[in-house]
């Protein structure tokens, strides 16, 4: 996810709203980072402040929205994010809205305001011919729905990949957090078989103590991997630190 073009790249998610811990995880060597919107406390006062201490150390910071809300689309992309994941994107016309909010006209209905990622008004031809096109526009697949109309929804103009949510997934066929169901392996064998008929990026959020589930996923054909989280990495680390004590 650290440009438009397909190559692989490994990030973390990030669900503390404070600055010092976006620069902690940017100094540890991810190649990119997404603030979590939806499932932390992290809102938009506190958002900006993390945009730009991700990008103060050379990274691209992906923010993942709460919903397909262009009220909040809009001030994310407005703060200077460099790409956006919607979650929860289950039909054509979810995915339609999604890039009806992202995208300016004539692709999209983004507003047009002078924020941080225009140069307050300063810099707003410049962000229109450049990093306005290339802000990457990832859909979260999460629900047996959102695979049933992946092949209607990757086909789409405008959207740059999807992203598997695994924990929703396996909560929509009734198996939370099972991904050794063969329900859950099948829709993930589906969405794999789906994905690799077109050319746009892949992802997957891989929540794991074993680095095995990393190299797994690549080999899968996945392109782009968020591994982990602040707080897991800290939980992970205290109680290693503990029992070593």
């Amino acid at each position: 996810m650290t440009t438009k073009e397909k190559q692989f790249s490994l990030g973390s998610w990030l669900t503390i709203g404070h600055p010092s811990i976006a620069e902690v995880m940017c100094d540890a060597g991810f190649d990119w980072l997404c603030i979590d919107m939806e499932h932390s406390q992290i809102d938009i006062n506190n958002l900006l402040n993390l945009i730009i201490a991700i990008q103060g150390r050379k990274m691209k910071a992906y923010v993942r929205v709460g919903s397909n809300d262009s009220s909040i689309i809009k001030k994310v992309l407005d703060s200077g994010a460099d790409g956006i994941i919607i979650p929860q994107i289950n039909t054509v016309d979810e995915a339609k809205r999604a890039i009806n909010n992202v995208r300016y006209s004539p692709i999209g209905a983004r507003g047009l305001g002078l924020a941080r990622a225009q140069g307050y008004g300063f810099g707003l031809e410049n962000y229109l011919k450049g990093k306005a096109r290339n802000i990457e526009l990832i859909v979260q697949i999460e629900h047996y729905k959102g695979i049933k109309n992946l092949h209607k929804i990757l086909s789409l103009d405008g959207l740059d990949g999807s992203f598997l949510g695994p924990y929703d997934l396996s909560a929509s066929i009734d198996v939370p957090g099972q991904f050794d169901s063969k329900k859950f392996k099948d829709l993930v064998i589906e969405y794999n078989q789906i994905t690799s008929k077109f050319s746009k990026k892949k992802g997957f959020h891989v929540v794991s103590k074993n680095i095995d589930d990393v190299i797994l996923k690549k080999s899968e054909g996945y392109d782009f991997l968020a591994f982990n989280f602040d707080v897991f990495f800290m939980g992970l680390s205290i109680r290693q630190f503990l029992k070593n004590i």
